[in-house]
Parts: structure tokens; sequence; C-alpha cells
């Protein structure tokens, strides 16, 4: 056994790994302890593309809006229905954005330096990953007004959304363009992939809701942020208890060489 980080994280090496994990889990019982079994080989990775709401920060963007403007019950039922994928993710998402038809864009602003708040450990795990040479990308099937704030706040060096339609001043109640949703996330990861010369097991994804599972199973190794249970049911790894430096330890990273962004 290793310590990766004095009580808190630690490495146990097997010849194969069979099914430790089970093993594991089941030795550990209800102990709030997070699992993972993995390869050695590439555990370091060079892109990390994540998910924004309710893994990179706290909150779900769109509830946040709508609590400003009465209808937060109405949006945050259908933001929990879809991140558990029982209905529809684009046509959640168009129902609730419709809510907001005649709002100042000023609400935006106002909603952002209000609610917003990075999850523990963001800033240091891409301070961390961007000083081994990582690319940390953030992929949200929600809106760039919010992504690229977040990118900025955390480190990330890209990040993608959608786009709210204004006229006057104002949000129509429409989504701009086609919406990106789990394709997209899944599409973003192939193309950095392409783009920076990087294989499948040097990347890892991070998300919580079901628009994040085909880019979790398509990434080296996919990881459930404090996610869904359909979520943590497909990802190939999962982080029920630990904060985002968790990340970090799953790489092999250990304490003393964490970058506090």
């Amino acid at each position: 056994m290793v310590w990766l980080g004095a009580g808190v994280a630690f490495d146990v090496a097997f010849s194969a790994a069979g099914d430790a994990e089970t093993l594991a889990r089941t030795a550990l019982g209800n102990a709030r302890i997070d699992v993972v079994v993995q390869p050695v080989v590439r555990r370091r990775k060079r892109l990390l593309v994540a998910d924004m709401d309710s893994t990179i920060i706290g909150q779900e963007c769109l509830d946040e809006v709508a609590a400003r403007i009465g209808v937060g019950e109405r949006v945050a039922a259908l933001t929990e229905r879809a991140m558990r994928g029982e209905i529809d993710f684009a046509a959640a998402l168009t129902e609730r954005v419709a809510l907001f038809a005649g709002h100042p864009v000023s609400l935006l602003e106002r909603t952002y330096a209000e609610a917003v708040t990075l999850n523990a450990g963001a800033r240091t795990l891409t301070a961390t990953m961007r000083k081994h040479g990582a690319h940390c990308a953030l992929v949200s099937g929600g809106f760039t007004f919010f992504t690229s704030r977040v990118a900025q706040a955390a480190g990330f060096h890209s990040f993608i959304g959608n786009e709210f339609d204004v006229a006057d001043g104002k949000l129509t109640g429409r989504v701009n363009g086609p919406i990106a949703g789990a394709d997209a996330k899944r599409e973003r990861l192939h193309e950095l992939m392409a783009e920076l010369g990087i294989a499948r097991d040097e990347t890892m994804g991070l998300g919580d809701g079901a628009n994040d599972i085909p880019m979790l199973q398509a990434a080296g190794l996919g990881v459930a942020y404090h996610a869904k249970p359909k979520v943590r049911a497909a990802a190939p790894a999962r982080l029920d208890f630990a904060d985002l430096t968790g990340v970090l330890y799953l790489q092999g990273y250990r304490r003393e060489e964490f970058v506090q962004g």
C-alpha cells in the first residue's frame, strides 16, 4: 500500500484486477470510501473533458435562473428528470428556456454573481493537470454565458455550450442554433483527441448526468462524479464521496504534487 495523501487516498497494486473492486466494496460495507480499479499504464491523463453543472460547479445554472423569476420548482423538476435520463435532454432544455422569455439578459449576470460557485478542488484539479501538460476542456449542455465564465474561473483551456437567443437585450425563450447535448460532448472529446494527437487511454471524462454517459464511456477513464444512479451504473469509474482532488488521486498524483489554482 502506498499513501498518495496521508489519511485520504492510497494505492494498492494487483497483478490482475479480477473482481477486486467488488471485493473491496463488499469489505468496506457502508464506509464512505471511493474505490476505483484501473490499469497503471497511462494512468496520468493528457486530456480532461468535464461537465459543468453539479460537477465543476455546485449548481444547475438554469435552476438558479428560474429561482429568480419564480419558476424554480418547475424548472428544477425538469432538470432532475433530464439528468436522471427519464426525459429527453433537448426537449427538457427547450421547455425550461422557454420560461425565461421576456426577461433581461442582466438576469443571467445576476444569477452568476449571486449563485455560481466552484466545487471544492476544481482549481487544483485543472492547475495540477495543466502543469503536467494536460488540456482541460469544459463541455456543457448548459449555456456559454455561464461556461465561458466558469472556464476562466476554474482554469480550463476551452469550453463549449449552448447559446441563449437574445433580442433587444432580452431573452426570447429560445436556444440559438442546434442544441449541444450528449452527442456534442462525446464529439468534442473526439475532436480534441484528433487536434492534440492524444490517444483514447490518455483521456478522462468527468460528469454527473445522463447526458454525460456517452462521453464517459468514450473516454479512456470515465468518472461519474457524485452522479445520478443511471450514470454511476454506466460509467467505468465513480467518485461518490471525494471532492474534485479525488480525480487527481485517481491519476496517481501525490498530495505534494498538487498545484493550488
